[in-house]
């Protein structure tokens, strides 16, 4: 865990040169005389200059390069680099400023032999901005030799009447200034001698001491962002490793609070994701990005770090940090309350860039996995939530990936089947056909797709199998990728259509037929009724031979059968209205079989019963209900009678699982329906029967009724032998109380 903090180093002071000499030989504390109080005043020593120099001149006899390699500290190092200035320029005092990248100013780093050391940035006016412009342009020392009307501000820091100006540059980029004050006006060969070394020799210092911050920052922020990536590579949770990250860099940075803010681009919202202080985050703060009164939406906009001014009285301010990627703003880190030294407010801005660059690539890095896994994780759901079975296979043969509907229907799961040869999961034909595929010479494009049907046993039905060419990125064939519609569903919805569709052409013909039937019907029952009352009357009064009774009474059964046969026509035709009425089906049923039981003791015929005694009643006809059930009983009485053998009827009565459906089922042991015969059992005048024992109109007439009910009737011979009618009718809805 960080238990350092940066080390600011405060502007330098040095006050009458052998002053300070002799103050550190008097006093215990060194800090006395390195650092810097908050006040921008210095004090002053009382004793003459030229003692100074004397009583140094054994400190500065060291060459300057020794002195640079065996200095740990700036504080040490500079006070020595200003008394040299002195030495070789014959000054009375000098101040050394650094360039400010950000806003172009001169900031006051150390000074020596001042009374007052200002730490304000200098930003010259026109005229001294020229000079400096000019010296900086030159790259030589430009004597100013009226400096208080030529420099005033610089006079006025200096307390001199002349000043040298001593530019440090690296190539074309500004440094910094040393800046030599004079009582007496110097001449120019005055100030030649070793000045540029001297210059030289501070901008080596600085340089020195400024990669040497630099590596001490990197070290204490990988540090850091060692403890955040661990805790990232740990748990892939951002918002835990970030919370380590805030109380890491609080420390580091001595601030009271750290927070994260991490931008929704969605929400066009901030959202604080991690503090030093967890109470914020658990109350799940944001701001808006344009909210002017946030500190981390208007830093989110800038480009660098940015110290904002403390109100008046505070010792302490507030730094924000804009966190950006590659292509857009991440967030912003805020420290709160941090005591920034004066004149360290660059190096400050420096470290919280370098880590507000580092924590940006870490949390670019983390979101663009985040967008990696979450893309990953909606292909993967999409894979398996295809119904059909996919299969992706290398140019070997083995399989590489498979859905869950494919590791479902083999009963393996996909680890089981990873690296497995398909072969062994599909049938010899499938195999074979995509064996062909593969090997074909010359075969289609890459975006072509080869289709085949296939009735496979192993994946167990009928299959629709697509397979096409899996490409790599340079858009060649490197392994294929099946993919297996069963067709199962679509099989029993055909046969589900066909089945409909019979029954509509069979309503049509019914419907079609039982008009044409409903006229003949009417025109030939008048003539019977009159041939079946006269004949009615030679019955009643005798009035004919009584060698012709024989043929009369079979006249008269003739034509009482015709009659009926026109009733069953007109039945059919729907001319009779039905008298509909609560009925309960077990009822029927029973009736007919009451009426049918010694036909069946004559053949040995036994009934089983089977009733839902549960069973809603049903709004119909009750004469026209018996007569469709006495229509298949006794049909069902013929088949079994056809066997030659004693035989059985199944009659069963439940519920729909639906609730609103009555199910009613007659089925008998006898010979069966012939299968070319189902499709037209119910068509009229269509018999089974040997001729002149049906009429055909049986069925038909038992469809008729069964439909006018809103019901249905199926045919069908059971698995065990014989037939199977079925008759669904609507429910009777339950009375309301």
């Amino acid at each position: 865990m960080l238990r350092r903090r940066f080390k600011r180093q405060p502007p330098t002071a040095v006050v009458g040169g052998r002053e300070l000499i002799a103050v550190e030989s008097r006093s215990d504390d060194p800090a006395e005389t390195n650092s810097m109080p908050r006040d921008t005043r210095t004090r002053r020593a009382t004793r003459p200059a030229s003692a100074s120099r004397s009583t140094t001149a054994s400190t500065v006899q060291r060459p300057l390069a020794s002195r640079l390699a065996h200095t740990a500290r700036s504080n040490d190092l500079l006070p020595e680099l200003h008394q040299h200035a002195l030495d070789v320029t014959g000054g009375s005092c000098s101040l050394l400023f650094q360039h400010n990248p950000r806003s172009g100013g001169l900031q006051a780093t150390s000074g020596f032999a001042l009374d007052v050391l200002r730490t304000d940035p200098w930003l010259p006016g026109p005229d001294e901005a020229a000079l400096v412009a000019d010296a900086f342009a030159r790259g030589v020392p430009t004597l100013v030799a009226d400096a208080n009307r030529q420099a005033p501000d610089l006079a006025s820091r200096l307390n001199s009447r002349a000043a040298l100006l001593l530019p440090l540059v690296r190539g074309a980029e500004r440094v910094g200034l040393l800046t030599v004050g004079f009582h007496t006006p110097p001449s120019e060969s005055n100030v030649e001698g070793d000045i540029v070394e001297t210059a030289d020799a501070f901008m080596t210092a600085l340089e020195l001491f400024h990669l040497r911050q630099a590596a001490e920052l990197h070290g204490d922020i990988r540090e850091l962002l060692d403890e955040f990536t661990a805790s990232l590579s740990a748990t892939l949770n951002l918002t835990a490793g970030l919370d380590i990250f805030c109380h890491g860099a609080n420390r580091l940075f001595g601030a009271d609070r750290t927070s994260v803010w991490i931008h929704d681009r969605r929400a066009r919202h901030l959202v604080l994701r991690a503090s030093s202080d967890g109470a914020d985050v658990a109350r799940g703060v944001s701001v808006g990005t344009h909210d002017a009164s946030a500190p981390a939406a208007l830093a989110m906009r800038q480009m660098r770090a940015e110290i904002v001014s403390p109100s008046e009285g505070e010792v302490t301010a507030m730094v924000t940090v804009p966190l950006r990627g590659c292509r857009r703003a991440l967030g912003t880190i805020v420290f709160e309350r941090v005591r920034v030294e004066a004149g360290g407010e660059l190096d400050f801005l420096d470290r919280a860039d370098e880590l507000g660059r580092q924590l940006s690539s870490a949390i670019e890095n983390m979101q663009l996995l985040d967008d990696v896994l979450r893309s990953r994780m909606e292909l993967e759901n999409t894979f398996d939530s295809i119904s059909h079975l996919v299969a992706v296979a290398d140019t070997g043969g083995l399989i590489v990936h498979v859905n869950q509907a494919f590791a479902s229907r083999v009963g393996r799961s996909r680890d089981e089947l990873i690296d497995r040869p398909l072969a062994d999961y599909v049938g010899v034909e499938l195999g074979g056909w995509l064996q062909r595929h593969k090997s074909a010479p010359g075969r289609a494009g890459a975006d072509a797709a080869i289709t085949c049907e296939v009735v496979d046993p192993v994946l167990n039905g009928p299959f629709m199998v697509t397979v096409t060419d899996l490409l790599n990125h340079d858009r060649e064939p490197c392994g294929s990728v099946i993919v297996a519609r069963d067709l199962t569903p679509q099989t029993q919805l055909e046969a589900e259509r066909e089945e409909l569709r019979k029954r509509l052409t069979q309503s049509e013909k019914l419907a079609a037929l039982g008009q044409f039937v409903a006229g003949i019907a009417h025109e030939l029952n008048n003539p019977l009724q009159g041939v079946l009352g006269h004949l009615e009357l030679l019955r009643t009064t005798g009035a004919f031979p009584k060698q012709l009774r024989r043929e009369v009474q079979t006249i008269y059964r003739e034509a009482d059968r015709a009659a009926k046969i026109v009733r069953n026509l007109l039945v059919f035709a729907g001319s009779r209205r039905l008298a509909r009425r609560s009925v309960s089906l077990n009822a029927v049923i029973q009736k007919v079989l009451a009426l049918r039981t010694p036909a069946h003791r004559a053949v040995r015929i036994e009934v089983v019963r089977h009733y839902d005694e549960k069973l809603p009643r049903v709004q119909s006809d009750p004469l026209l209900l018996h007569q469709v059930f006495l229509n298949m009983v006794m049909n069902a009485e013929h088949a079994i009678a056809a066997t030659g053998r004693e035989g059985r009827i199944e009659i069963n009565t439940m519920v729909a699982g639906s609730g609103d459906r009555i199910i009613a089922t007659v089925r008998d042991t006898g010979i069966g329906i012939p299968e070319d015969a189902l499709s037209h059992i119910f068509e009229p005048f269509y018999t089974t029967k040997e001729v002149g024992k049906g009429t055909g109109l049986g069925l038909a007439i038992a469809y008729a009724i069964v439909q006018e009910h809103g019901g249905q009737i199926v045919a069908a011979n059971h698995p065990d032998g014989g037939a199977l009618f079925t008759v669904e009718l609507p429910a009777q809805p339950p009375a309301r109380r």
